[in-house]
């Protein structure tokens, strides 16, 4: 059985092994329409007794999740009813409960994953990205942002405090290499490889039982995962952020050179951060 939302496709051919892949032209920003579909799922991979693994990935070879949509009236988002288990926003509810999630969560990553999109992947159980493709980042305090989703909490167990503090702090980009070398994803393969590799992967965990994988999966949260309650602050210091002056000076002047366009400025974020009181407009990639 497969099944088809908005901005998501869901194939459940498997009852054992569901394939996810993000399909929201013209980039896949994350906006509240995203954020509801994964709620639905996440409830889903709470409930269904049969499904070992969900994986994630993206129809844009370019874009894997490009980040949230900065366009859009925050309102739309901040106004969602936290009505979800864990009684945080639903964007944070989303992460939490996809890190807890009695099924196992694998992305196979393509294209660039930055802001809320690397809040995604990281929680996520395991990430795995193209070598030549794949580019994370957190580029948020390069706009004058704080994170909202809490990546504060979760990258420095994937790659210690320091190297938490250059990603998260110096907003730079990370290709698979450097981010496999750095911890932030578990492997970055050849690009031709990514496939049959991530489908051993998902295979393998589908042909186990669910049981030992959802127990062992939360005794490792148990040491590795930091309390969810810490994590609504963050999201008020992001709102709080976007409104200050000095935001939306870089944010505006981010759009100016091609923000939220499928630009060089999107495809070579870290590259344009530093420069963003000039003024120049890079051209358009097809």
């Amino acid at each position: 059985m497969s099944g088809t939302s908005s901005q998501l496709r869901i194939d459940k051919t498997s009852p054992f092994r569901w394939n996810v892949t993000f399909d929201h032209p013209p980039m896949n920003l994350i906006d509240p329409d995203t954020i509801s579909e994964l709620l639905a799922l996440v409830g889903d991979m709470e409930a269904d007794p049969e499904v070992r693994v969900v994986v994630f990935d993206s129809a844009d070879p370019d874009f894997f999740l490009a980040h949230y949509d900065v366009a859009r009236d925050p309102e739309d988002t901040i106004c969602m009813p936290a009505d979800g288990p864990t009684g945080m926003h639903p964007w944070l509810d989303v992460l939490a409960r996809l890190s807890s999630a009695p099924a196992v969560s694998v992305a196979k990553i393509r294209g660039c994953a930055r802001g809320a999109g690397s809040e995604f992947l990281v929680s996520c159980d395991m990430r795995f990205a193209s070598r030549e493709r794949a580019v994370l980042a957190q580029p948020e305090v390069g706009l004058a942002l704080v994170p909202g989703g809490a990546p504060m909490h979760r990258i420095p167990f994937l790659v210690g405090r320091g190297r938490a503090l250059e990603i998260l702090l110096t907003s730079q980009d990370y290709d698979g290499e450097l981010a496999e070398r750095y911890g932030y994803v578990n492997r970055a393969l050849p690009d031709a490889e990514l496939d049959g590799f991530v489908d051993d992967i998902a295979d393998r965990l589908a042909s186990f039982d669910k049981t030992a994988l959802a127990q062992t999966k939360h005794h490792v949260g148990e040491v590795s995962l930091a309390d969810y309650t810490l994590m609504p602050a963050t999201l008020d210091n992001f709102w709080a952020s976007v409104a200050r002056e000095g935001a939306q000076r870089r944010i505006a002047t981010a759009f100016q050179q091609g923000l939220q366009d499928r630009t060089e400025v999107e495809l070579r974020m870290g590259a344009y951060l530093a420069g963003l009181n000039e003024a120049s407009t890079p051209g358009e990639v097809s």
